[in-house]
Order: structure tokens, then sequence, then C-alpha cells
């Protein structure tokens, strides 16, 4: 089975539009990983985007809860808030039950776990390789995907009983790069935001996952961020969350 990993797409429909074509005809299946509203101005189109691949394995995010009132907004910063009350206001009734009824994370995949944020707490940031440790421990299985901090890469704990961060190295002309995965060690996987990068490199990321050859490509997509900036700016939404799509940040 072939998946295609997907992450924190906030709302970001022409990031999402460039990823499926990018990846058309090397998946099978969906994996996301959560955030799909939340900062950008298309949350109903990318929520009914999401409905039609009909994910495998899905979990919400943070911002999905915000979307519809299960989380407390004093706990977000000004513009982040200010992007999910424009989006409570937006969303269709029919896609706000969809994003109610997201799974909390983690979720059971065949061989693999699904997470937004860690396994210990759905909303928290893996940036370090200390509090990943905590999740590579916890793993029900050698693999766990997650999203979250916008950052392409992850950290693997190696049979030689060290550990270290994945850095797919995707910088300047590169646009994939490939890990194959030795089921010794285990792996926390983040296939990078489709919507918001936030890894200096602004092209929209995810990432395949090939269980028969335990084979995880990692790829970056250009996708036309002026015209999402444009449509963020029209419907209201604060400048600095368009502004920030150009610098990858």
């Amino acid at each position: 089975m072939r998946f295609l990993i997907l992450a924190d797409i906030h709302a970001n429909l022409e990031a999402l539009e460039a990823v499926l074509e990018r990846a058309r005809g090397q998946f099978d299946q969906v994996i996301c990983c959560g955030d799909l509203v939340g900062y950008g101005p298309d949350p109903n189109q990318v929520t009914e985007a999401v409905r039609q691949l009909g994910p495998a394995v899905m979990v919400r995010g943070n911002h999905d809860k915000a979307a519809v009132g299960l989380t407390d907004l004093s706990l977000f910063n000004p513009l982040a808030r200010s992007a999910a009350l424009w989006t409570q206001t937006q969303l269709s009734e029919e896609n706000r039950r969809y994003l109610l009824a997201m799974p909390r994370g983690p979720a059971e995949g065949s061989g693999f776990t699904v997470a937004h944020g860690s396994l210990l707490d759905e909303d928290q940031y893996l940036l370090n390789l200390e509090d990943a440790l905590q999740s590579l421990s916890l793993a029900a299985h050698g693999l766990t995907f997650f999203g979250h901090t916008h950052v392409q890469g992850g950290f693997a704990w190696f049979k030689e009983q060290r550990a270290g961060p994945l850095n797919p190295g995707l910088r300047k002309a590169a646009d994939e790069s490939r890990l194959v995965l030795d089921w010794e060690n285990r792996y926390l996987i983040n296939p990078g935001a489709v919507g918001q990068p936030r890894d200096d490199d602004p092209r929209a990321a995810f990432a395949v996952f090939d269980q028969k050859k335990a084979l995880l490509s990692y790829f970056r997509v250009e996708y036309p961020v002026g015209r999402v900036q444009q449509k963020m700016r029209n419907v209201g939404l604060p400048s600095y969350l368009a502004d920030r799509l150009a610098r990858g940040w």
C-alpha cells in the first residue's frame, strides 16, 4: 500500500491542489495529520477536498478544534485567534460537522501511528530531540506520522542506541528526498506543512510512504503563493499571515 501523508493544509486550496497534482498516481490511500483549516482563505473548499479523498487514517489538529469551538481561543496568539474566529463564520454546517467528528490523535493504522502533535498530547510541538524521545518510547509501531510544527523531517531512534533528527535536505532546486526505513529503528515522520511551511522553504510539503518497499519520500512543490495571499487580503485575514507564506516561516 502506498500512502500520501498530508499535514497542516490550513485552508490553502492552491497548495493542496498542487500537492495532489504532484502526487497523482503515486498513492493508494491518504493519511492526514490534522489542521485542515485555520490561517488560510478556503476552509470549505479544503475540507470538502479532503472529504473526497476519504483518508484511511486521520486525526484532528488544534485549528480544526478551534474552528468548531472545541478549544479555548485565549490560548491562541492574536493572529491565529483572528483567523480562527473568521473561519468559524465561514464554515458550512456540513463541513462544521465533519471537523467536529474528526478523531482525536493518536490513531492507529496498519503498522503505523498517526498524531497531530505527539503521542503524549495532541497539541504538543515536537521541535527537539528530548521531547521526541518521549513519543518514540511510547510508539506502538516503529513508524509514527505527525504534524503541527510545520517543519518537514522528523526524528529517529536508531538500532545502535542513538537518536537524531531527520533532515530531508530539500533546499534550493531539490524537490524530492528518499529515506529507506530500517524496521530495527523507530521513526517519527513529519511530512511538512502543505499550506503554511515554517522551515524557510515556501513550497508546499508532503510525503509518500510505500509500505511494501519500506520507502519514505519527502516532496516539495511550487504553488501560486501570490494568489493565496491576495485571497487572504480580500477577505480581511491578517496581513502577516499572508506575508509569511512567501517566506516559508
